[in-house]
């Protein structure tokens, strides 16, 4: 006998005796989870997994926020003294794509070992280091270009709370529910890269909240570079809080090693993380280099005014595509989502500076406003695509109701949560990779590799997801 279907059938001989209503509560261990029963999700099931849903979602919304927060303080550093060039800019935003995807593997395995509730708190608390460490080596301007490499590299950990976030979200809800619920969570998280590009440029120049002296700019006016970080410590505080008193560990969701590495041999996992580096990778790596693109390819058109609309389009344009995707199917729109990647960056070179031309800013800032918006939509029916799929491979061929058939949704559910969070980690490389080309190659270059890569993702997700006797209909 398998140990799958053996710990199924310890576990339904426990169901057929009355849950423990006290394990509900805030706090607590849930052991019979049952998201399936119509009745179960009426009266008990909505209830505890929205609680669980609306504190996640602050929480991976302040992870994004530090994890950002080097998007908008690069832009800041030359005009307080700080000598480094436009490449070593560049490189500052790109380092926590590396640190946050990397540690983003580890935390998708991590988070159903400990628990879910004591992980969500712990890995929030973690992220005062770096702030405190940022807060005050922006105040010198003869800080190293180590020390804020460092730095950088640690505020990166705050990306890899959203593998964790997603992968634990998935196991509360229902089927027919995944994709609105991990794309209101996503969608919602990511918000924290428009957040931070939007609140910095108010927050460094307000003395109020200031702990240690001002930077004075070459105009003469002062700013507080140190309140981009320390303005969020007391927030991450109260919300690590809320997480350990409010909300459950699962225990369907705690799950050894060695029942999810399994993945790491699973095509699909291979091909899904394919294309969620295309969406999700796009969409965090386009919200890290905007604001450097725009301030050294438009100068004349400030930074703080448009860099945070993109990623906030982008954030809820998640929300959607997880919602239109259950209702039309992941395949089709992530195709639709890859083909409008494409058309919007084309778009994007079309409207750069050539020679004599000075190219158009509105053109320009339209286009990626559309990518923003298609990633987005991709980000919300990918992450609809992977239970989808996954279920259908273990399920294949099974009679509900039998054993067999719980043990194999069982573990469906165990890959599907894990593949949730191995792609989103490989997608936040991202983060590194298009601020790196940005570093290191022509913005045009740069862009037409993007352009053919999507052309690839259209090309996955047709053959083995759309068409007619596909692989994995999904």
């Amino acid at each position: 006998m398998s140990s799958a279907t053996q710990e199924l059938r310890t576990e339904t001989g426990r169901r057929a005796q009355a849950p423990d209503p006290a394990q509900y509560r805030p706090g607590r261990t849930i052991t019979d989870w049952t998201p399936e029963d119509p009745s179960f999700w009426r009266t008990t099931g909505r209830r505890v997994a929205t609680r669980n849903l609306w504190i996640a979602v602050p929480a991976l919304l302040v992870a994004f926020v530090v994890w950002q927060v080097w998007s908008i303080t690069a832009t800041n550093l030359k005009d307080v003294g700080f000598g480094f060039s436009r490449s070593q800019l560049f490189w500052l935003t790109a380092v926590p794509g590396v640190t946050g995807g990397t540690a983003r593997i580890l935390y998708t395995f991590l988070g159903p070992m400990i628990g879910q509730r004591r992980f969500t708190a712990i890995s929030t608390v973690v992220l005062i280091g770096p702030l405190l460490w940022l807060g005050f080596a922006v105040q010198n301007p003869d800080t190293p270009y180590a020390t804020m490499i460092a730095i950088a590299a640690l505020c990166g950990i705050g990306g890899a709370n959203f593998s964790s976030s997603l992968a634990n979200i998935g196991f509360f809800y229902p089927k027919r529910e995944k994709g609105n619920a991990t794309g209101i969570n996503g969608g919602l998280g990511n918000l924290g890269v428009s957040v931070v590009q939007l609140l910095t440029p108010i927050l460094i120049t307000s003395s109020v909240p200031a702990i240690g002296a001002g930077q004075r700019k070459a105009d003469g006016s002062q700013i507080y570079l140190q309140n981009a970080a320390f303005v969020w410590i007391p927030v991450l505080v109260v919300l690590a809080a809320v997480a350990w008193f409010g909300q459950n560990d699962l225990k369907v969701a705690s799950t050894p090693f060695s029942r999810q590495k399994v993945i790491f041999k699973r095509k699909h996992n291979w091909l899904m993380t394919w294309l969620y580096v295309g969406t999700f990778g796009s969409f965090i790596g386009f919200a890290a280099a905007l604001p450097l693109l725009i301030k050294t390819t438009f100068p004349a058109y400030p930074v703080a005014t448009y860099a945070w609309m993109g990623p906030a389009l982008g954030a809820l344009a998640r929300w959607a595509g997880g919602w239109i995707a259950d209702k039309l199917g992941g395949a089709r729109v992530t195709i639709l989502s890859f083909a409008g990647m494409a058309g919007s960056i084309i778009g994007v070179i079309s409207f750069l500076p050539a020679g004599s031309d000075q190219g158009s800013f509105p053109g320009f800032f339209l286009c990626f406003l559309l990518a923003f918006f298609f990633s987005g939509i991709g980000n919300g029916s990918t992450f609809r695509q992977i239970p989808v799929i996954f279920r259908g491979q273990h399920l294949k061929g099974l009679t509900e109701g039998t054993p067999q058939y719980a043990a194999a949704l069982k573990q469906a559910e165990i890959e599907s949560g894990a593949v949730t969070g191995f792609t989103a980690a490989i997608a936040a490389y991202g983060f590194f990779f298009i601020p790196a080309m940005f570093a290191n190659f022509s913005v045009t270059g740069a862009m037409w590799g993007f352009v053919g890569f999507y052309v690839s993702c259209v090309a996955v997700a047709w053959w083995f997801y759309a068409r007619k006797g596909a692989e994995a209909p999904s």
